[in-house]
């Protein structure tokens, strides 16, 4: 009976109040690190669709690099000025430049933090994509048959997308009907277009029906908000995307 009584007293309620006041502490200390570090530095995403088959796989898991700190610190040596070369697997953020008030935002990341990010804020969409980069601010592009053309800004030669990438990989070109409208933007071909500065084109690697710049058009830098710099998962395929 004693114990019993002991074991709600005063002093057992501060020190329990007390325990649970610093585990709150240390997961708000967490959540705050983990947004510096997601937010300036590296970030970790699983492609959750098969848009960038046969090159990439759903499931594979990423550590991208962030363009936070050099939004924060444009000015640093050692930080690249362009966010991604030619043939790079950048992550597409629709959400940087969104109309989300900073207190909602962090709202929702303190939610998808807390659940394992399986929920969010109600009204707040994910527009994360995974895409690679075809062209840089400056090139003149067109497409014939599901392949990018490129001529570099300054260059008086045309090159496909493979010649000037950094990386090596392969696109799946889908079988389509031959009368389908070449207007539409998943026909495989497109009339030429200058990049504008700051203007980055971003394809799947399987060019069949899946958004990328064929219909948002041009994505802009602010729009970037990472480079893949390593595949974790799975362990057969670590390495360098």
């Amino acid at each position: 009976m004693f114990d019993k009584a002991l074991k709600y007293s005063y002093a057992d309620k501060k020190n329990l109040s007390a325990k649970r006041r610093g585990i709150f502490f240390i997961a708000l200390l967490f959540f705050a690190i983990y947004l510096l570090i997601t937010n300036l530095f590296f970030s970790m995403h699983v492609l959750e669709n098969t848009s960038m088959l046969p090159s990439l796989n759903y499931g594979d898991r990423f550590i991208f690099s962030s363009t936070g700190i050099k939004r924060l610190l444009p000015n640093l040596p050692f930080i690249d000025k362009q966010p991604a070369e030619r043939g790079s697997i950048v992550l597409v953020n629709k959400n940087i430049s969104g109309d989300y008030g900073s207190l909602k935002t962090i709202i929702n990341k303190l939610i998808r933090f807390f659940s394992a990010n399986k929920i969010g804020l109600p009204g707040i969409e994910e527009q994360i994509f995974i895409k690679r980069v075809i062209a840089l601010p400056g090139d003149t592009i067109s497409m014939n048959n599901y392949v990018l053309r490129v001529q570099p800004a300054g260059d008086e030669y045309t090159f496909t997308e493979f010649e000037l990438s950094d990386k090596l990989y392969e696109i799946n070109i889908p079988n389509v009907p031959a009368l389908w409208d070449e207007s539409i933007p998943f026909s495989g071909n497109m009339e030429k277009i200058v990049l504008q500065k700051d203007e980055f084109f971003v394809l799947s690697d399987d060019r069949s029906n899946t958004n990328d710049s064929r219909t948002w058009g041009p994505v802009s830098a602010d729009f970037i908000g990472g480079k893949a710099i390593l595949r974790y998962w799975p362990f057969t395929k670590i390495g360098f995307p």
